[in-house]
């Protein structure tokens, strides 16, 4: 009889995920020290991925028990022959200077140092150990937002990010792997992981109190396990904005001009999705849904205005029948119209 029966499901939905993508490949793996990467990185050994990159960014934020971090990673690279990237970071600094969240900002340092070991190794491609808990609480996290299908579909396990011409492949193939699963694998195989008190701290970060404070309350309210109806919401969500963006892809590239008439005449949704991407495509940073409802005010000439701020010191402006984004400095008058 299996001992270990949740660690067998890790090992299987991990083998599922990995489909598709060569053991004999180069690729990069974000360790944090912590039980998920911890049990990413053996998992991805033992299914015969052995030419892996293990990458820790410290982020400064725990003092000692940061540098700690790092030295124990750099051991288990250096236990499972891997060669090994490190890099440290002033999250905090960063922060202040963004004016954003430490979760924002510690992202931001992440992938900024996952593209530069990606042009030192010439690796595109970095394995990341989100969960199906983490995506259960991106989804709540998103949903209280008011995120619309596109966020609701939390996490997808593969993604590109792009910084100017680079190209960065996510992979997340735990994204179908419950905690309890991870646990076991690492019970299982006796694996050890660095613990970080600031993941217990509701005070340390919005999603901390989402796990802490707010799951269990909708768990007592319903009187079950919310997570896998999360999760589900979130799979079945991201299917859908999939296939409704597969249907816009005839629309791109964006006009630098939209005929006010031709967009006030499609349906609402269709607005909306046609509105984010020629902001996004014009350059507008933060696009969201104020943003899009700003800019959806200018297609009613009647009562409309006729000029809406956008973030960037960008403004919208309806004039002869189309809409364009101004830049900053870019005078307003029909010169800002090419071919007026």
């Amino acid at each position: 009889m299996n001992p270990y029966p949740a660690a067998t499901a890790f090992a299987r939905k991990l083998e599922t995920a990995l489909r598709g993508h060569s053991p004999a490949g180069r690729y990069l793996v974000g360790v944090s020290g912590g039980r998920d990467s911890v049990a990413l990185l053996h998992g991805l050994v033992a299914a015969g991925f052995r030419r892996l990159v293990v990458c820790h960014l410290d982020h400064g934020l725990r003092g000692e028990a940061s540098a700690e971090d790092a030295r124990f990673v750099g051991r288990l690279a250096g236990t499972l022959d891997l060669p090994f990237e490190q890099e440290a970071a002033d999250v905090a600094a960063m922060a202040r200077r963004a004016k954003c969240s430490l979760e924002t900002a510690a992202r931001d340092a992440r992938y900024a140092f996952f593209f530069a070991v990606a042009a030192k190794r010439r690796c595109r491609t970095v394995f990341l150990a989100h969960h199906a808990d983490d995506q259960a609480e991106t989804f709540l996290f998103n949903l209280l937002r008011g995120a619309g299908p596109a966020g609701l579909g939390a996490m997808a396990a593969e993604t590109v990010r792009t910084v100017g011409r680079r190209k960065l492949r996510v992979l997340r193939p735990l994204l179908a792997v419950w905690r309890a699963e991870i646990d076991a694998y690492l019970q299982a195989h006796g694996l050890r992981w660095r613990e970080d008190a600031t993941n217990a701290d509701p005070a340390h970060a919005t999603r901390n109190r989402l796990r802490a404070e707010v799951l269990p309350l909708l768990e007592s309210a319903m009187g079950r396990d919310v997570r896998p109806a999360l999760w589900r919401a979130a799979d079945i969500l991201r299917a859908e904005e999939n296939w409704l963006a597969s249907l816009s892809t005839d629309d791109e590239p964006f006009p630098l001009r939209l005929p006010v008439k031709n967009l006030a005449a499609q349906s609402l949704a269709r607005q909306r999705r046609l509105l984010r991407g020629w902001l996004r495509a014009r350059g507008v940073p933060g696009v969201g849904y104020e943003e899009i409802e700003r800019v959806r005010s200018l297609l009613d000439p009647a009562s409309g205005p006729a000029k809406v701020n956008l973030p960037g010191g960008r403004h919208a402006r309806r004039r002869a029948g189309v809409l364009f984004v101004e830049a900053p400095g870019v005078s307003s008058d029909r010169r800002a119209l090419p071919g007026k």
